[in-house]
């Protein structure tokens, strides 16, 4: 049997980076999809594939998968990694900017998933990894729509897993926490600039400050690890339905739970408040 095709999307940096070069070190013919192209050519080097992609550019989604589907007539895992996250208050985002937050991070992989269904239906197999977040279990102030994406996420997904159960596809959700990227301060930027100087800026200052304490903490975790829960839910013969990976994932996910709305509430931000010092 031919090596199974795996395509990661959102694969120029962090977590899609190194869950593309684990694939291939796994057995896998890997895909990496980006509009970054020139950062992944890197990967490369560890034989993954690279490919032009716009989650947001029906052209562009649907001539990758055609490209896949024409080199290799198949496409057994697909990870839709590519997201990010633009925080501010509900008040003072822009509507136009939150929109884009649910197209690339829901709508994007929602198209996804249906380029690829038809192939794996064909072979009655395959499996679906959806990028999500702990950020989808709980909230924070001032992350009002990136976090409406990832509880949007972790509905789909689960609705998804029950609809395509009977044609032998499989999909996992991943939950990671805090993660050695840009995406922290990234996002902490952007959260600055839309609310760091109005009637939010002294809770924006603190949750800025927080979403940056992830770069390079001892309280993050390096990307190969929720790489490894990648590959895990691509080759494991009874995958996991969800994969909180990381340092406080599983804590924080059982805190949620357990913990009363306003009790969380309490917890949570004097963690922020600590972060943020």
């Amino acid at each position: 049997m031919s090596q199974p095709v795996a395509f990661v999307t959102g694969a120029s940096t962090g977590i899609g980076f190194e869950a593309a070069k684990k694939l291939s070190e796994n057995g896998f013919t890997v895909y990496a999809g980006a509009r970054r192209v020139a950062k992944m050519e890197p990967l490369k080097a560890f034989g993954v594939e690279v490919l032009s992609l716009d989650v947001t550019d029906e052209a562009s989604m649907a001539a990758a998968v055609a490209t896949i589907l024409e080199a290799h007539g198949r496409i057994d895992v697909l990870v839709n990694n590519a997201g990010y996250g633009s925080y501010g208050s509900l008040e003072e985002v822009d509507p136009a900017e939150g929109r884009r937050q649910f197209d690339v991070n829901v709508f994007g992989l929602a198209r996804m998933t249906q380029l690829v269904l038809p192939a794996m239906r064909a072979a009655a197999q395959g499996r679906i990894i959806n990028m999500s977040s702990i950020g989808g279990k709980m909230y924070e102030p001032l992350g009002a729509w990136y976090h409406a994406t990832k509880f949007a996420v972790e509905g789909l997904s689960d609705s998804l897993r029950l609809e395509l159960k009977p044609h032998g596809i499989k999909v996992s959700i991943i939950e990671p926490a805090g993660t050695q990227t840009e995406w922290g301060g990234i996002s902490g930027e952007s959260l600055l600039a839309t609310s760091g100087h109005g009637p939010y800026q002294d809770q924006a200052k603190i949750v800025a400050a927080a979403l940056a304490s992830t770069e390079g903490s001892g309280m993050s975790t390096h990307p190969e690890v929720i790489a490894e829960a990648i590959v895990h839910a691509a080759t494991a013969a009874r995958p996991k339905t969800r994969y909180p990976v990381g340092k406080g994932a599983r804590a924080i996910v059982t805190l949620r739970r357990l913990l009363p709305d306003r009790v969380f509430d309490a917890v949570f931000w004097a963690i922020y408040q600590r972060l943020g010092r």
